[in-house]
């Protein structure tokens, strides 16, 4: 198993960082590290992320999303599981009204190895992930 995370504290209620999140346009105007999503960013779906950290690479991943709970999770993947990447969003409102950010990838399969040797650190792309968010997500508030 190989794991990535990040957290930020962020100036706005979880719904101003619900709509950053669920923008998949909107990926590319802030500091995400996303070059562009492909599809509809809502429970069920299917997306395609282009990445900065891999140029010229697309991955596909499935979307669920319980708001509910604060959860939003990309999945994605080898078929029979043989490598499989799953990105967990997770927003905790604070008694303040503010919230919670962290994001956290988890990396597991029998291909791990062989991938994972080629993956680059993907913690300062998590770091700017979560900033952009931050910084994003203020600006979606404050603009009411």
């Amino acid at each position: 198993m190989k794991q990535y995370e990040a957290s930020a504290s962020i100036a706005a209620p979880t719904a101003a960082v619900w709509n950053v999140l669920l923008d998949g346009p909107g990926y590319a105007t802030w500091d995400s590290g996303v070059e562009r999503i492909d599809g509809t960013v809502e429970s069920g779906s299917k997306i395609t992320v282009h990445s900065q950290v891999a140029p010229g690479r697309a991955f596909p991943v499935k979307v669920f999303i319980d708001r509910a709970a604060g959860v939003m999770t990309w999945t994605g993947g080898m078929p029979l599981g043989l490598f499989r990447g799953v990105r967990t969003f997770t927003l905790t409102a604070t008694p303040g009204g503010d919230t919670e950010f962290s994001m956290r990838e988890v990396f597991s399969g029998p291909l791990l190895g062989v991938i994972g040797r080629s993956m680059p650190d993907l913690g300062p792309s998590f770091t700017r992930f979560a900033e952009g968010l931050r910084a994003a997500a203020e600006a979606c508030a404050a603009a009411g």
